[in-house]
């Protein structure tokens, strides 16, 4: 999981899909967190896509750089926790202006039944499950 992390935090951005209905939807996300020994991302419960989680929590993330590539899919779990809420916030303090570990709006989710995959154009792929 700390590959998947490192990873992730090295692309920046990368991009969260989620279904509405029948429609995929996808966008750009750049929190991760590890708290506990889980793999954490943040939202606001008031948009759309905290809504599409709550319905299907069956995500699929993915993020390049460098040649390679990751994949991840698994299901997305809210912890609402002020203690989770503040570990994401406290490693991303420009977040601190529009969210707070005690407000209602504050989402923090992690992966359960995870599994990542690395590819690239010449390496066998590397699956990471968690």
């Amino acid at each position: 999981m700390q590959e998947v992390y490192e990873f992730l935090k090295k692309c920046g951005t990368y991009y969260l899909a989620t279904v509405e209905g029948d429609q995929p939807r996808v966008r750009p996300f750049g929190t991760v967190d590890i708290f506990e020994g889980k793999l954490y991302i943040q939202t606001g419960k008031i948009k759309d896509v905290s809504k599409q989680i709550q319905a299907n929590s069956k995500v699929e993330l993915c993020a390049f750089a460098d040649g390679k590539w990751l994949r991840v899919a698994g299901k997305l779990v809210r912890d609402d926790r002020v203690e989770a809420k503040r570990h994401m916030l406290d490693n991303y303090p420009e977040l601190k202006s529009m969210y707070s570990a005690e407000d209602d709006n504050t989402e923090v989710l992690y992966f359960e039944e995870a599994t990542a995959t690395f590819y690239s154009f010449t390496d066998k792929p590397k699956v990471i499950k968690f």
